[in-house]
């Protein structure tokens, strides 16, 4: 496909043997200099869809980046994203010129600052870090040839189209632009039509669906009894890997102790946690010295650990189009993998709203569905009545019984 032979002989030891169906359309059009629009799956292979032909394309051009500018920038929404592709651009670059640095918030700007002072070939940022290193002027992208945003859905999604502007605005014009979505709202068309030049548009999959491989199923039950459920189902498979996503950061927090307290090795991260702890909990997670990481939605995309087998919904997620990138942390390089989802009785519009973005409802698997809302019957006795059939008008109700006025004193004798 036209990829550098020395990018190419990393990827047989990091089991990269076929490529997927996002990557055998994009990386010959990307070899080819063309801008990118790649709508794919989470778990369909698109970090090495753009790395490699942006690798490929530095080496041919062979210079070495200015002090203080890099040669390719690729934005991410969340740290753990930004990590999860450093590390994917180092084991792909190893052996060659390439040298890739990561910036994210929680870790020493000023360690980063020095670094970027020296001049990256491939920078990978969080947005909201960038610009805080643009502030400090410690960054220059007017040299930058190459421009990846990964996962730019999310990063609209949680605010950071007013950063993407003010960073698309330092970029020069002539670049190339490559732009992956696991779906495509409505400002996702306006963000594509300021980034991209005559893009080829790559789609392998409607938006919004899950994996084949992914065995779903949903268990109805009482919010009070989620916890002591998920404790049934994590007992079942205890030597393998499983994530329990959870909607906020003290629920998710107090669950991970409570299932720490019942005897299960278990990590857990989110917003509150820093740059260190998470890291930490991933690092224990991965090497399978805790077998079940609790999160927030911060881990429901970019993070790429195959062996896990398990994913539980705890609480279902608010935006519906989170639930298929949250399952997909599960059937990951060519595996199987099981997704859970916990539904209380206050969270079937939330299921319903998921089942309706799939197009595909979720099979039950326990529990019993409560009845669905029924519309509430239409009040009478307030204005004229309709006539009954026959002409005659239906009689008016019996006038309520007015109020006693006598004393309280006496009413409550």
């Amino acid at each position: 496909m036209g990829i550098d032979p020395r990018i190419n002989a990393n990827l047989g030891p990091l089991g990269l043997t076929e490529p997927t169906p996002i990557q055998a359309q994009s990386i010959p059009k990307t070899v080819n200099g063309r801008d990118i629009l790649g709508l794919a799956q989470t778990g369909s292979g698109k970090t090495a869809a753009f790395s490699l032909p942006m690798l490929t394309r530095l080496l041919e051009h062979g210079r070495k980046p200015e002090p203080g500018t890099c040669r390719a920038l690729i934005l991410a929404p969340t740290r753990e994203l930004a990590t999860q592709i450093a590390e994917a651009v180092d084991g792909f670059a190893q052996g060659t010129p390439i040298r890739s640095f990561r910036v994210v918030g929680g870790a020493s700007i000023n360690v980063q600052m020095q670094r970027i002072s020296r001049g990256i070939d491939v920078l990978i940022a969080t947005p909201g870090r960038l610009i805080d290193l643009m502030d400090r002027k410690a960054v220059d992208l007017s040299k930058t040839e190459y421009l990846v945003l990964d996962e730019a859905d999310q990063m609209l999604d949680i605010g950071f189209i007013h950063a993407l502007r003010r960073i698309a605005k330092t970029l020069p014009a002539q670049r190339q632009t490559l732009l992956f979505s696991a779906t495509m709202p409505k400002l996702m068309e306006e963000l594509a039509g300021t980034y991209l030049n005559d893009p080829v548009r790559v789609q392998v999959n409607p938006p919004g669906q899950a994996a084949e491989k992914i065995d779903q199923g949903v268990h109805f039950v009482n919010q009070g009894d989620k916890a002591t459920l998920l404790a049934e189902y994590l007992a079942k498979h205890p030597r393998e890997l499983a994530i329990v996503f959870g909607r906020t950061k003290y629920g998710s927090e107090k669950l991970a102790k409570l299932l720490e307290k019942w005897g299960f090795d278990v990590v857990a991260i989110h917003g509150n946690k820093s740059q260190g702890q998470r890291e930490r909990a991933l690092s224990a997670f991965r090497d399978e010295k805790a077998k079940v990481l609790v999160a927030t939605d911060v881990a429901a995309r970019g993070l790429d650990i195959p062996q896990v087998a398990h994913v539980y919904n705890f609480d279902l997620p608010n935006v519906p189009e989170n639930y298929v990138h949250r399952i997909g942390r599960t059937a990951r390089a060519g595996r199987d993998g099981r997704a859970v989802a916990f539904c209380a009785p206050g969270e079937i519009g939330e299921l319903r709203g998921i089942e309706k973005a799939m197009k595909a409802q979720i099979p039950v698997i326990g529990g019993e569905a409560p009845a669905e809302e029924r519309p509430a019957p239409r009040r009478r006795g307030r204005g004229p009545q309709k006539p009954r059939q026959g002409g005659e008008a239906a009689p008016n109700k019996r006038p309520a019984r007015r109020p006693s006025r006598r004393p309280r004193s006496q009413q409550n004798a």
